[in-house]
């Protein structure tokens, strides 16, 4: 049997559940997760092998706007130089077959120093955070990612397109459930208009929900609000259902009738997926969420018109799309370990 040690960025959640769902196609390959934060307690919750060894540096967010990205990018640089001795020690140990890795960089640079084929999972190919003199240090960084990125055996983009030279894009990648939506509604006791809001794995979404709740109080319907905070937020919020950290957020969105959700990819991906009408808010500054939203037809602005939007959204019929995007991940890189 096959050995792969797949390394996945735990900066929020979305890189740790589109790997579950490519891990979940996979036919006589063992892996042994390398992560950190909450998509390592998603693992957990799973019971799937996990070591727990990354400690990511937090976005600073005030009002919904990213704050110090210089100081971010700064912080990310010295993550990056500890992860390249962690993710060392880990392979020196495991000799794994191949490294798969999901926006973690510095695993993919110590991969191809020792020679062992790598495969890059990613929905971006340069970084656009910072303005200024601090911008000439990310470029910089830039060209390192994409020198990394032709090393790569295969580059794998969770997004609809056609391939080239190493790249491929395969679509979606999003979790599958064998539940229908109403064996889940009644497994969550959902009995009214659902409004789900989800912040994922940081903090960085505590003005989504006070806003939510805000634009929710004034809608005068028979709503039930279920709150997912996440891994890094324990406060309670009042008569709502609080939730906090799942690992089954895709079954909850599937469940729901309407989500208010930051504009991460991988949340953006199952809403589509699952058909659930949804408002995604990015934070404000984030050019990648900003950039999800976009194509979803959402501004950080938009936030001032939340009730609006979410009586809008509850009228909106359902249109779930196909995507076989972890089926044809998971192909892929097994026929790259196969050969």
């Amino acid at each position: 049997m096959r050995r792969i040690d797949f390394f996945s960025s735990p900066i929020g959640l979305g890189h740790i559940t589109r790997d579950i769902a490519i891990k979940n196609n996979f036919q006589n390959i063992t892996t042994n997760f390398v992560t950190g934060s909450g998509a390592a307690k998603i693992l957990k919750k799973l019971k799937i092998q996990v070591d727990d060894v990354y400690s990511p540096p937090s976005f600073i967010v005030e009002n919904g706007t990213l704050k110090s990205p210089a100081k971010w990018l700064w912080n990310y640089y010295q993550y990056y130089k500890d992860c390249k001795n962690i993710s060392q020690k880990i392979l020196e140990k495991n000799e794994p077959s191949t490294v798969v890795s999901d926006e973690d960089f510095a695993s993919l640079t110590v991969a191809q120093e020792m020679k062992i084929p790598t495969v890059l999972i990613t929905d971006i190919l340069e970084t656009h955070f910072t303005k200024g003199l601090a911008s000439f240090i990310e470029k910089k960084m830039n060209k390192s990612m994409q020198e990394i990125i032709k090393k790569c055996e295969l580059v794998i983009l969770p997004e609809i397109g056609d391939g080239k030279d190493n790249i491929q894009r395969v679509g979606p990648i999003v979790r599958q459930t064998n539940f229908t939506r109403e064996q889940l509604r009644e497994k969550f006791s959902f009995e009214k208009k659902t409004i789900i809001i989800s912040i994922g794995g940081t903090d960085a979404g505590l003005f989504l929900i006070e806003k939510s709740l805000e634009a929710i109080s004034k809608i005068n319907q028979d709503i039930e609000v279920v709150i997912v905070t996440g891994p890094s937020v324990h406060k309670k919020f009042e008569n709502v259902r609080n939730l906090g950290f799942v690992e089954n957020l895709h079954e909850i969105i599937y469940a729901a009738d309407v989500l208010i959700s930051l504009a991460g990819k991988s949340t953006i991906d199952e809403a589509n997926a699952y058909g659930t009408p949804a408002i995604f808010i990015p934070i404000k500054g984030h050019f990648e969420q900003e950039d999800n939203a976009k194509e979803q037809g959402f501004v950080f602005e938009d936030i001032k018109r939340l009730e609006k939007l979410i009586i809008s959204k509850m009228e909106e019929k359902r249109n779930p799309v196909n995507t076989e995007g972890a089926k044809k991940a998971a192909k892929i890189i097994q026929s790259l370990i196969d050969n």
